[in-house]
C-alpha cells in the first residue's frame, strides 16, 4: 500500500461530523473513529475492538493505552510523511489521548470536539510539541 494513498482515503473523512466513540466515514467519528475507518477501509478487519471510552478515559486510567496500542498494530517511525499516524499528548504528565493521519509533512487530518467535525490542519508548533510519536501503517511503501 502506497502512503498516498492512505493520505487520500485519510481526506475523504474530512467533513465527517464528529461524535465521540464513532468510526463511520459521513456519519460520525472522533479521532481514533478516524483512524480505526481508514483502518477498516484499507485493510478489512480492524485488528482488535476499541472498548468503550468515555472523553476523559486517557486521564481516568493514566496508562498509555493509545501509545501501546499503536505500537502493537502499526510500525515506528521518527519522520511524519503521507500517511503516518500522529499520536499526541494533550499536556505533559498526561497519557497521549489524540491521533491524526499526516497528509504530508506539514498537514493532517484528525477529528475533535472543537472543531466538530474531521478537519484537515496544519501541524503547526503548537501540534509539534504535542506529538509524541508517529507511525506507519503496516506494509506501507513510499
Amino acid at each position: 500500500m502506497r502512503r498516498t494513498t492512505v493520505a487520500t482515503t485519510a481526506r475523504e473523512w474530512i467533513g465527517t461530523p464528529y461524535h465521540h466513540q464513532a468510526s463511520r466515514r459521513g456519519a460520525g467519528c472522533d479521532c481514533l473513529g478516524l483512524v480505526r475507518g481508514v483502518w477498516r477501509e484499507l485493510f478489512g478487519t480492524e485488528p482488535e475492538a476499541a472498548p468503550p471510552y468515555s472523553p476523559d478515559w486517557a486521564e481516568a486510567v493514566g496508562e498509555e493505552t493509545l501509545l501501546q496500542a499503536a505500537s502493537r498494530h502499526f510500525v515506528p517511525t521518527d519522520a511524519v510523511r503521507d500517511g503516518s499516524l500522529l499520536v499526541f499528548r494533550w499536556k505533559a504528565g498526561t497519557p497521549a489521548k489524540h491521533v491524526g493521519i499526516a497528509v504530508n509533512a506539514a498537514r493532517f487530518v484528525h477529528a475533535y470536539d472543537a472543531a466538530g467535525r474531521a478537519v484537515e490542519g496544519e501541524l503547526c508548533a503548537m501540534w509539534r510539541r504535542r506529538l509524541v510519536a508517529t507511525y506507519d501503517f503496516p506494509g506501507v511503501t513510499d
